[in-house]
């Protein structure tokens, strides 16, 4: 704990007006992997299904972010002291190590390490820690799973309804020079798959250097109605420099010294790198600038949805192309081999409607002999794995609902539910 003072208070020396909490792994899922130092050694099988659970740190996930809290506060509380200004403390909440829209078995696209409601109950735990130790912002970060993202900003909507809560920053990272996420999402469709949550900020951090961030800063910034917020690394890791990153403190500043002439700013600090001489780098050079102005958009009768990529329909387009193929009431092809559970002969169904134009795929298993839920899941999380289908948004369709939230509970982009019928009452 006094190390982690000492870091605090050293990024506020260097002109910080906020710091995040050391929670940035601090969940059941996060920690499951670590135990006490009195714990064996075993890493078997039944290690990890419960065996000697008791030595597991995920126990420890209340007092662990609890004691992070109270660090970074003294530290805010005596930086406060000394310089008058307020000072912040975010809450770091990461990404997890398991996605639920990636596969982590090559031979099997279709399997989840985690599901929805896990990442739910997992983010909602430590939300609620962190809430508790009084964090003034809920701090997303370094996502690189748009789904796991929603899991947790389902999970504080849910506390939204029993207790007052801090405003919640979202950051995203590009993990390469093509502008998408790990799980493959352009920046524009990031964007409509979590504006729903009205953000304080929306932003990228981690990743790339501020040199290769220039564009999608640009782009955030063109879509967003919201604040925008940048914290990269020190340029890519670079085992030869001294900091084991490409970027000088001097270098990086002046970088983003552009952002700021550009009006691309309203959070700006540094990732991986970063040391305290980096943030006061940073403070200096972008002083003078003004922050970016936000402003609220205008609703023009557009339809914001997004797959992998986004789309934008209005109705001056005129008709929206939906591919209702992969209906098992609408293609007895279809339903015949999801009934024989041949998936991956009904995935080319799904391709070649996008080949030939539609721009949005409906999903129905409503049938007697399939069991919903558990169709939509395997066959969602196959077209997750297949990025020349999953560019386009979900049309999630039955009549069940508990179909349509196993549906929802798939897909990280920003889709459509089919039209319901209440004939039978709500």
């Amino acid at each position: 704990p006094d190390l982690l003072r000492t870091i605090h208070d050293a990024y506020f020396a260097a002109g910080s007006d906020m710091v995040s909490t050391c929670t940035f792994s601090a969940t059941c899922i996060g920690q499951h992997e670590f135990f006490h130092h009195s714990a064996p050694t075993r890493h078997d099988q039944a290690y990890y299904e419960g065996v000697l659970a008791d030595e597991d740190l995920s126990l420890l996930i209340r007092e662990l972010n609890l004691a992070a809290c109270r660090i970074a506060r003294e530290a805010t509380d005596a930086a406060e002291a000394r310089d008058g200004r307020p000072r912040l403390v975010a809450g770091s909440i990461g990404p997890m190590a398991v996605t639920a829209s990636l596969s982590p078995d090559v031979s099997d696209p279709g399997f989840r390490a985690v599901n929805f409601d896990q990442l739910r109950r997992a983010y909602r735990e430590q939300v609620i820690a962190l809430l508790d130790g009084g964090v003034d912002i809920l701090l997303l970060e370094t996502i690189f799973d748009t789904l796991n993202a929603k899991a947790c900003l389902y999970a504080i909507d849910e506390l939204r309804e029993e207790r007052a809560l801090p405003p919640v920053m979202i950051s995203f990272t590009i993990t390469d020079k093509a502008g998408r996420t790990l799980s493959g999402q352009t920046v524009e469709a990031f964007w409509h798959s979590v504006r729903h949550a009205k953000p304080l900020a929306i932003g990228i951090n981690c990743a790339l250097g501020a040199d290769l961030m220039l564009p999608f800063a640009q782009e955030l910034a063109r879509v967003a109605d919201c604040a925008i917020s940048m914290y990269p690394n020190a340029g890519l890791p670079d085992p030869l420099s001294p900091g084991g990153y490409g970027h000088t403190a001097a270098y990086m500043a002046d970088i983003l010294k552009e952002y700021a002439a550009q009006g691309l700013l309203n959070f700006v600090g540094g990732c991986c790198g970063t040391t305290p001489e980096y943030i006061a780098a940073i403070r200096e050079a972008v002083q003078g600038y003004a922050p970016r102005t936000i402003v609220a958009h205008e609703s023009d009768g557009s339809l914001c949805l997004s797959g992998l990529e986004p789309y934008t329909h209005h109705r001056r387009d005129g008709i929206m192309f939906v591919g209702e193929r992969c209906n098992v009431a609408g293609s007895p092809k279809f339903a015949r081999l999801i009934r024989e559970e041949k998936y991956e002969e009904a995935l080319e169904i799904a391709r070649t409607q996008v080949q030939k134009g539609a721009r949005v795929l409906d999903f129905c298993f409503d049938d007697g002999m399939i069991d919903g839920p558990v169709a939509m899941t395997r066959f969602l999380n196959l077209v997750a794995a297949e990025p020349d289908i999953a560019r386009v948004p979900c049309m999630i369709d039955s009549s069940k609902w508990e179909v349509i939230e196993a549906g929802l509970q798939c897909v990280q982009g920003k889709g459509i539910v089919n039209s319901i019928s209440l004939k039978n009452g709500e």
